[in-house]
């Protein structure tokens, strides 16, 4: 049974959909330069929009109009990698290689984070060799330590609590898509994980309406909860929340999953594709869903867990490879924003 918390493709597509707002309601509102992004709860939903924005920009500048944009020449970027990715390293690597500064990439061989070397001095270390670090690691206490220790910004690639960096790649998907987010409903089907925890601390605030189903057992972490439910309130959107998927997916207009067993839960395996069986993501289960409906996966997908049928992932509803490359943009607007002031050149979005 749902239960209710009520508070309470584009721009290189170049504009079909997109509805933008007036010049005179297209200025950005603040400065990011020198924050960290550990979680967008540390940010307002204007901040969030602005984010979303200099995507957008930074694709349509770079990607439609081939424009050389290289505004972060001589900056260095330290990347630590507790935890293999092909998007994570390839988007932010690439990206920050193409707005001009240079990416040093640190694996478990390379950077001995709170091993053979602390955590804050790892922090204190970095700052005075790179501009901004981005870590990819098990613990958002590493992030939080990270970030309380350095003097340059930091930027969470990933921790078990949160994925943020993945969450403004969604949204930025979904604005080309359907050309505006308030009043979409999305449906999460899966895992209480830190995808799901990231996409709770922004939808409330850009005005989409979260259905989320998971297993007894698996739900969210009820301080995540509790702070979505506050924003929720605020902006008068709704999260419910139900172990049933075919609830979470009634008129839906986004279905969401990602993989049954994230790093470190191989030893979960069995009982979790067991959990898990009536969890998949398969035609039936979309057709209860609005008639404009589309599919999300972060990646990446495997399918021998079946989160997905191939159906469905490989079906022209699918926006998993719009929502890959996105990655590169919304990475790339985080480290241009957390290092110069940036002003997008085109209209805002009305999201």
């Amino acid at each position: 049974m749902l239960v209710r918390q009520t508070a309470a493709r584009l721009v290189p597509r170049c504009f079909n959909t997109l509805s933008l707002a007036t010049d005179r309601q297209s200025k950005k509102s603040s400065s990011f330069v020198g924050k960290d992004f550990l979680a967008l709860k540390d940010f307002s939903g204007d901040e969030i929009k602005n984010f979303l924005w200099t995507a957008l920009d930074l694709k349509h500048r770079i990607k439609c109009n081939n424009e050389s944009f290289r505004p972060l020449e001589g900056k260095t970027l330290a990347m630590i990698f507790q935890k293999k990715s092909t998007r994570t390293r390839t988007s932010a690597e690439g990206g920050f290689s193409v707005l001009g500064g240079h990416a040093i990439f640190l694996s478990p061989d390379d950077v001995h984070l709170g091993a053979n070397e602390t955590v804050k001095d790892t922090a204190r270390v970095l700052s005075r060799l790179s501009d901004i670090v981005l870590a990819r690691v098990y613990c958002q206490s590493d992030q939080e330590e990270l970030a309380s220790q350095a003097s340059v910004p930091i930027v969470n690639g990933l921790s078990e609590i949160y994925h943020p960096l993945q969450c403004l790649a969604d949204f930025q998907t979904l604005l080309e898509h359907y050309g505006h987010l308030h009043g979409l409903k999305m449906a999460w089907v899966g895992d209480g994980n830190n995808i799901i925890n990231s996409l709770m601390m922004a939808a409330p605030r850009l005005g989409v309406d979260l259905n989320i189903a998971t297993p007894k057992g698996y739900e969210v972490l009820p301080d995540i909860a509790k702070i979505a439910g506050e924003f929720a309130e605020q902006c008068s959107t709704k999260i419910e929340y139900t172990n049933d998927p075919r609830e979470a997916c009634k008129d839906a207009n986004i279905i969401v999953t990602d993989t049954w067993i994230n790093f470190g839960q191989e030893q979960e395996r069995k009982d979790r594709l067991k959990t898990f069986a009536d969890f998949q993501v398969t035609k039936k289960l979309t057709s209860l869903a609005a008639e404009n409906w589309c599919f999300l996966h972060c990646l990446p997908r495997k399918p021998n867990e079946c989160e997905v049928d191939e159906e469905v992932f490989y079906s022209d509803r699918s926006l998993v490879w719009d929502e890959a490359e996105n990655r590169k943009w919304t990475v790339m607007s985080v480290l241009l924003n957390l290092l110069k002031d940036y002003q997008p050149t085109i209209p805002k979005p009305k999201f």
